[in-house]
């Protein structure tokens, strides 16, 4: 590959990086813009079909589509640059978050500045369940399943094999009829080589075998092995985006830490404050680029009781392992996807798993709110229900722009 003749693209890949607000709702649009419209780097309908395919995969979907776009351009070597071009300055400003409340801790200057970000995440979660509800939300079968994966999600949220159960049961009851995405031609089978994905799979069990040894052999870094595993397995079975990821993260280091078999068992267990979490998830929303750039904040705040250097090296580990599968899912099925997207089996599977997945966001919400514990005896309870409800109202009804909405809510906190 000739690097410099992929120059010109790639600064466009960064100035994107800079400029990309709204989560993966805003970024289709800013693409179309960007790399259809303006540059033509691509046409408008590749830029949809690469989108819609990544819908299918788990993982960054906005990360795997400007991914696509390089592979398009210059093959692995310019994907593998221009995922890294658009990851780094999310990545790197979510970790120097982790650093800066690591320096003022929440209970000192910090609590009242950052007091009203938490509620406003739960209403940008909020926004997400209502908008993804009026997409994916359009007949019996997938109301049902919305309903039956919100219910269990909300009373097993501790329990990490719901995620991955009610996705797999969604994709199989939407494939039971054929009425409504009937199949219109015969497919003549081919023979798809699958060898490549090994990697991804290698990658999943060494992760998880050296995190197990770590643990039950207490290695002196064993944190960075099982960060390294949380974030591999997230990536690799998070359908959604980042408003699924928010509650796989509150059950594996707010929830499973303060449980009494873990308490007993492994008293060393990565865990990290509900505040602290919700404080990078919405600020993660008043910054540039994706949304899954939460885990480098998540990874430094996993590791700041061990130092500096480790909770550098905390930020690094969730960086790299969150955004991994997306990186070798989407490159190594895409030549697949050229055969596989003439399946209509494909598209009714992607039917349910939409509905299973706002149903996740709605019992994310719902979990939240429980949480907050409000006994409205005092003026913050009321107005940290105003910010839920005002967030919710400002994304919905007007065009302000997320970062306007949380610079809002940081002063709201320095003000209250």
């Amino acid at each position: 590959m000739n690097l410099f003749r992929h120059i010109p693209f790639l600064k466009t890949v960064f100035f994107y990086s800079l400029t990309a607000f709204g989560g993966p709702q805003g970024h289709l649009g800013m693409m179309l813009k960007t790399f259809v419209l303006k540059h033509r780097y691509v046409t408008e309908d590749e830029l949809i079909e690469y989108n819609s395919f990544c819908q299918l995969l788990p993982g960054a979907s906005s990360t795997q589509t400007v991914t696509l776009i390089g592979y398009k351009r210059g093959g692995v070597p310019l994907a593998i640059l221009t995922l890294l071009i658009w990851i780094l300055p999310a990545c790197c400003l979510m970790g120097g978050l982790s650093f800066l409340l690591t320096l003022f801790p929440a209970k000192n200057y910090t609590a009242n500045l950052f007091k009203f970000i938490q509620p406003m995440a739960i209403g940008f979660l909020v926004f997400a369940f209502v908008r993804a509800f009026g997409i994916s939300i359009n007949n019996f079968i997938t109301m049902v399943i919305m309903l039956i994966s919100l219910i269990l999600t909300f009373f097993f949220f501790k329990t990490p094999w719901v995620f991955p159960i009610l996705i797999i049961a969604g994709s199989i009851a939407t494939n039971f009829s054929d009425k409504r995405i009937p199949e219109k031609e015969k497919i003549v089978p081919k023979q798809i080589r699958w060898t490549n994905i090994w990697l991804f799979v290698f990658v999943f069990i060494i992760a998880g075998t050296l995190s197990e040894t770590a643990r039950s052999q207490h290695w002196p870094n064993r944190k960075a092995y099982n960060l390294f595993e949380n974030f591999y397995r997230f990536g690799s079975f998070v359908f959604g985006g980042g408003d699924v990821l928010l509650p796989m993260m509150l059950d594996q280091y707010v929830e499973r830490p303060n449980s009494k078999q873990i308490v007993e068992n492994n008293p060393n267990v990565i865990k990290i404050d509900r505040a602290d979490l919700l404080t990078g998830y919405g600020f993660v929303r008043a910054i540039p680029g994706p949304v899954f750039s939460v885990a480098s904040f998540t990874g430094g705040m996993a590791m700041k009781n061990d130092g500096i250097q480790m909770q550098l090296i905390g930020c690094i580990i969730g960086s790299i392992a969150i955004f991994l599968p997306s990186a070798l899912l989407v490159l190594f099925f895409f030549p697949v996807w050229q055969y596989l997207k003439k399946y209509v089996i494909v598209f009714r599977a992607l039917e349910g798993i939409n509905a299973v997945v706002v149903g996740l966001m709605g019992a994310a919400a719902a979990y939240l709110l429980k949480g907050m514990n409000c006994t409205f005896s005092n003026l913050n309870d009321y107005l940290m229900i105003m910010v839920i409800l005002a967030t919710l109202l400002l994304l919905k009804y007007t065009k302000i722009p997320a970062p306007f909405i949380v610079i809002g809510c940081i002063l709201l906190g320095w003000v209250f």
